[in-house]
C-alpha cells in the first residue's frame, strides 16, 4: 500500500474525498437497512481497495465495514472459474490457440496465420461488452448486435475485416464468463446492498450490475467529489530538448521532492520507453521505487532469451541469430562461443545453414561446437501439437543450462508459468479442447510463444513504502500522494483525445457500450484535472523526437498555459563542473613492433596515414566483420575475381573461339562460384540484373585483348619477394603474355569494379598510386607491363596501362626501404589521413581526430613516413 503522505496537505485533499464517499456509502446502507457485513462496495481498480477497508475502519472504528472489491476479484472469490474448451478465456495462451481452430472451422485454414491475432484483439474488446449483459439477456442482446455488423461478402473490399468482426461477436457470444456469476440470483440474496465507487469512466459491468440489484444499488461518482484544496497547488512547466534530457529533468523532480519531504511521489507511466530512463537515474541515486504498472513480458531479459532460443532454431537461421542465443547458453564456455564466432566472421557466413554444412574435420573443437548447436536445434525442428513443444522446448533451455537461470530469475519464473513449462501445468492443455492438439510448425510455435510474452506482464516485487510509485495517470484517483511528476506530455504521447481501440464503429461502440472517442476525451481530461490537485505537481514534455521531430506540448499542457495556471519550472539537476581536456594527435612510435611482411594495402595505409598503419598493421587491430551485412561493391568484386579465374583456367585447358561457348562458359563459372560462396538468391539480385551486359562487354573486351597478342597464363597468384629484413607479398589477379612477333612481355593485370574515372585518375596519379608498381616489384621480371582492366557493369570494360612502371617500381622499392628504415628508427606515426581517407576508416575512433585540439599542438614534422 502506497504510505500516506507525511504532509498533511498532501494527504488532506484525497482524504477528504474519500471521508464524503464513505460517508455516502454508510448513508445508503443504513437508508436500505443494509447490514454492513453485506454490503458490497466496488472500486474502479483494486489498488483502491485497501484503501478503502483502511480509511473505513478510521473513519467507522466501530462495528461492521463492507467489502471493498473490485468485479473480477468479486467474482473470484464467488467462483472458481473454468473456461469451456472454446470459450473465450481472457488467457493470451489459450485464447491464441483456440482463435486459429474457430478459423480453421469457417475455412479460413489458409489465413490462419494472418487473421488469429486480429480476431483475438476484436474479441478482447467485445468481451467486456458482452460480459456486462445478463446471461439471460445475452441472446436478444446478441441478435440486435448482430445487425449492426457488415456483411462479409466474398470479394469485397473489407471482407476479412467483417468476417473478424462476425466470428469474435460469436465467439464471446458463445462463451461463459468469469464474471456471470455475479448475475446469479443467490449472489443478489446474499448482497443487502450494492454500491459502486466510479472512476473517471463508466464501466458497463458495475452500471449493468446496479440495474440488477434495482433499489440497492448506488453509484457515487469518486472525481465529483474533489474540493479545491485550501492553498492552491503549486505547478510547474518543464520543457525539455529530447527524451533524455527530459528523463533526467523527470528524475530531477522526483529528487526534489524527496529532498523536501514530498513522499510519496506519484510518476505517471504516460512512456514506458522514458519511464525506464528516468528510473534507471533514479536507480543511481538510490532511490526506491514500487512500479505498479510493470513491463509487457516480452521486453524482459528471461523473455528475450527463450525468444533467442526457438529463433535460432528457424530453417533460415542467420548466424546472428545463433551466436545472439549460444551467448547466453552456460552449457558452451566463453572460449568455444569465440572461437565459433571468429570463424563465423572470417568465413562471412551470414545463414548458418551454410555454416553447418562446411567440413570441419580439420577443425575438430569447432566441429564439436557446431554439432552441439545441431543437436538442440534439431530438437525444435519437426512439427508438433503444443503438449510435445513445451517438453521439447524445456528439454533444449535445460541442456543449454538455461533452465536454472530463469528458475532462479522472478521475471524468468513469470515466463516460464505464461508458457505453461513448469511442472504439472502442462496437465492444464488437457482441458483447453482440440485447440491444444492441432499440429504446430516451429514458426507457429514461435508465433504463440511471441504472443503470449507481448500479451503477459511482470511486475517486479518491491518495497511497500517506497517514497516514488509508477502508476498510470487515471490510477492516481483516491490516492494520497504529496507531489507528481507528469513527464511524457506531448502532442504524440498525451493526447486530450485518444483513439479507441479497433475497427467498431461510433454505431457499434455506442450501442455496445465500447469506448467511443468522446468517451476516452472525457476521461482522459477528467484524470488530467485530478492530477493537477495533487499538492505539487510538475509537468515535463519533449519539443524533439529521436528522428528530429519536432513536437508540442499536449493540448491539455497548452491549455494550462494560457489558462495562466502553471509557471515554468526551474531545472533542479545539479550542476557540475567538468575540466575541459582536449585531445592531443596521436603520435606512436612502432619502432618496437618490427614489420616483417608488407603487401600494397598495408603499405597504401602508410603512405596514407600512418597511425592507421600502425594500429592496423603492426598492432594488428581489424574489424570484426559484419555477418549480416548486405551483399555490397566489395563482395562482388571478391565474387568477379572468382568468376574471372575460374572461367580462364577453364579457357586455357580447353581453348574455344566461339562466341556462345564462350558466353555459356562463364555463366557456368558465375553460377559454380555462387554455389561455392553459398550465396543466397536475393544476396546478389542487385548485381545479377547487370550481369548479362557485364559478361557480354567483358567477353568483347577479351576478343580484342586476345587479337593484340595477349594470353591469359595464371590468375591470383600469390607471390613473394624479399627485401632486405622486409618480405613483400600479395595475390596478382592475372598475369598474361603478351606477343605480337617476338618474346612474350609479361603483363600484370588488376581487376577493378570502380568507376572508370577513378581507375583513370590512378593512372595520372603516377607514383601515387602504388599498386601496380608494388605487383611488379613481386616479379623477378625486368621488363614486364602492368595495367588495371575496368570491368564496368553497364557494359564496358576498358585496359587502363601504367607507363614506365618498371621505373616506378624502382622508384616504390626505395620508398618503402626508407620508411621502413625511420620506423625502425623509432620516428612518430601520426594521423596524417585527410579527405575519403578518414571518411572510411576503421580506427578513427582510436586517433580522435574529430576531438583534436590543433591549436594546443603543433603539426607533425613533414618528415615523417
Amino acid at each position: 500500500m502506497t504510505v500516506i503522505a507525511k504532509s498533511d496537505d498532501g494527504a488532506g485533499w484525497s482524504l477528504h474525498l474519500w471521508q464524503r464517499a464513505l460517508a455516502q456509502v454508510a448513508a445508503h446502507a443504513s437508508a436500505r437497512g443494509a447490514h454492513l457485513a453485506r454490503t458490497v462496495v466496488l472500486v474502479p481498480y483494486a489498488q483502491l481497495m485497501p484503501w478503502g477497508q483502511r480509511l473505513w475502519g478510521q473513519q467507522f472504528p466501530q462495528g461492521f465495514a463492507p467489502r471493498f472489491e473490485t468485479t473480477r476479484n468479486w467474482a473470484r472469490q464467488l467462483q472458481g472459474f473454468e473456461p469451456s474448451a472454446d470459450d473465450f478465456a481472457g488467457d493470451a495462451a489459450r485464447d491464441a490457440l483456440t482463435a486459429r481452430t474457430l478459423l480453421d472451422r469457417v475455412g479460413q485454414g489458409a489465413l490462419r496465420e494472418m487473421l488469429a491475432t486480429p480476431l483475438q484483439e476484436a474479441a478482447a474488446q467485445l468481451a467486456p461488452a458482452v460480459a456486462a449483459v445478463p446471461p439471460a439477456q445475452r441472446a436478444a442482446w446478441g441478435d440486435a448486435a448482430r445487425k449492426l455488423l457488415a456483411t462479409a461478402d466474398e470479394g469485397s473490399s473489407l471482407h476479412y475485416e467483417a468476417l473478424v468482426a462476425r466470428l469474435a461477436l460469436e465467439w464471446v457470444l458463445a462463451s461463459r464468463h468469469a464474471t456471470d456469476v455475479l448475475f446469479e440470483p443467490g449472489v443478489r440474496e446474499a448482497v443487502d446492498a450494492l454500491v459502486v465507487l466510479e472512476g473517471f469512466q463508466s464501466d458497463a459491468l458495475p452500471q449493468a450490475l446496479l440495474a440488477h440489484w434495482g433499489e440497492r444499488g448506488a453509484c457515487i461518482v469518486l472525481p465529483s467529489l474533489l474540493e479545491d484544496a485550501s492553498a492552491p497547488p503549486q505547478r510547474a512547466l518543464h520543457a525539455a530538448t529530447d527524451a533524455e534530457d527530459e528523463a533526467h529533468r523527470a528524475a530531477a523532480c522526483v529528487l526534489r521532492h524527496i529532498r523536501h519531504g514530498r513522499v510519496p511521489v506519484a510518476l505517471a507511466a504516460t512512456d514506458r520507453a522514458l519511464i525506464r530512463r528516468v528510473l534507471a537515474h533514479l536507480d543511481s541515486s538510490g532511490v526506491l521505487v514500487r512500479d505498479e504498472s510493470g513491463w509487457i513480458l516480452s521486453t524482459t531479459r528471461a523473455a528475450s532469451r527463450v525468444m533467442a532460443a526457438l529463433q535460432a532454431a528457424a530453417w533460415n537461421a542467420s548466424s546472428n541469430d545463433v551466436l545472439d542465443w549460444i551467448k547466453h547458453t552456460p552449457a558452451l564456455t566463453p572460449g568455444e562461443i569465440n572461437r565459433l564466432e571468429q570463424w563465423l566472421r572470417k568465413g562471412v557466413l551470414q545463414h548458418w545453414s551454410a555454416a553447418s554444412a562446411q567440413d570441419l574435420s580439420a577443425q575438430p573443437h569447432l566441429a564439436r561446437t557446431v554439432a552441439t548447436v545441431e543437436t538442440w536445434r534439431d530438437t525444435l525442428r519437426a512439427a508438433r501439437p503444443l503438449a510435445q513443444w513445451l517438453p521439447a522446448l524445456r528439454a533444449v533451455l535445460e541442456q543449454a543450462g538455461q533452465w536454472q537461470g530463469l528458475q532462479a530469475d522472478l521475471a524468468g519464473m513469470r515466463v516460464l508459468a505464461a508458457l505453461r513449462l513448469q511442472e504439472g501445468q502442462q496437465a492444464e492443455l488437457q482441458r483447453w479442447g482440440d485447440s491444444a492438439g492441432r499440429r504446430m510448425t516451429l514458426a507457429e510455435f514461435t508465433r504463440w510463444v511471441k504472443d503470449v510474452l507481448e500479451a503477459g506482464r511482470y511486475v517486479a516485487s518491491q518495497a511497500a513504502d517506497a517514497p516514488v510509485v509508477v502508476l498510470p495517470l487515471p490510477q492516481l484517483l483516491g490516492r494520497p500522494f504529496a507531489a507528481a511528476v507528469l513527464p511524457g506530455c506531448d502532442e504524440k504521447r498525451l493526447q486530450a483525445a485518444p483513439e479507441p481501440t479497433g475497427d467498431w464503429s461510433q454505431a457499434q461502440r455506442e450501442a455496445w457500450g465500447l469506448p467511443t472517442r468522446q468517451s476516452l476525451e472525457a476521461a482522459q481530461r477528467a484524470a488530467w484535472a485530478y492530477a493537477l490537485h495533487v499538492p505539487v505537481v510538475d509537468v515535463l514534455w519533449r519539443t524533439g523526437d529521436e528522428g528530429g521531430e519536432p513536437l508540442l506540448a499536449s493540448a491539455l499542457v497548452l491549455a494550462l498555459q494560457l489558462d495562466g495556471a502553471a509557471l515554468p519550472g526551474a531545472d533542479h539537476r545539479a550542476a557540475r563542473e567538468v575540466v575541459a581536456t582536449p585531445t592531443l594527435r596521436p603520435l606512436p612510435v612502432g619502432q618496437a613492433l618490427p614489420v616483417r611482411q608488407l603487401s600494397s594495402t598495408a603499405y597504401s595505409d602508410l603512405r596514407h596515414c600512418p597511425y592507421r598503419f600502425f594500429a592496423q598493421r603492426q598492432l594488428g587491430l581489424r574489424e570484426a566483420d559484419e555477418l549480416d551485412a548486405e551483399v555490397d561493391k566489395r563482395d562482388f568484386g571478391n565474387w568477379l575475381h572468382a568468376v574471372l579465374q575460374r572461367f580462364h583456367e577453364d579457357l586455357r585447358d580447353q581453348p574455344t573461339d566461339d562466341a556462345d561457348e564462350r558466353s555459356a562458359r562463364m555463366d557456368a563459372a558465375a553460377e559454380a562460384v555462387t554455389r561455392q560462396q553459398r550465396l543466397q538468391d536475393g544476396d546478389f539480385l542487385p548485381f545479377a540484373a547487370g550481369w548479362a551486359q557485364l559478361r557480354d562487354g567483358y567477353l568483347h573486351w577479351l576478343a580484342g585483348h586476345e587479337g593484340q597478342g595477349a594470353m591469359f597464363r595464371q590468375a591470383e597468384v600469390k607471390a613473394r619477394q624479399p627485401l632486405g629484413d622486409l618480405e613483400l607479398i600479395g595475390t596478382i589477379d592475372r598475369i598474361d603474355g603478351v606477343s605480337s612477333t617476338g618474346e612474350p612481355t609479361v603483363l600484370v593485370i588488376d581487376y577493378k569494379t570502380e568507376s572508370d574515372s577513378v581507375t583513370r585518375q590512378r593512372i595520372k596519379s603516377g607514383a601515387e598510386d602504388t599498386q601496380l608498381p608494388f605487383y611488379a616489384a613481386l616479379l623477378h621480371h625486368d621488363t614486364l607491363r602492368a595495367a588495371y582492366v575496368n570491368v564496368g557493369e553497364r557494359g564496358e570494360t576498358q585496359l587502363h596501362e601504367q607507363g614506365e612502371v618498371v621505373h616506378l617500381r624502382d622508384v616504390l622499392i626505395e620508398g618503402i626501404q626508407h620508411d621502413m628504415a625511420r620506423i625502425a628508427a623509432g620516428a612518430p606515426l601520426p594521423a596524417l589521413g585527410e579527405g575519403s581517407v578518414c571518411e572510411f576508416c576503421a580506427v578513427r575512433g582510436l586517433c580522435r581526430k574529430d576531438y583534436w585540439a590543433d591549436a594546443e599542438q603543433a603539426p607533425p614534422a613533414p618528415e615523417t613516413p
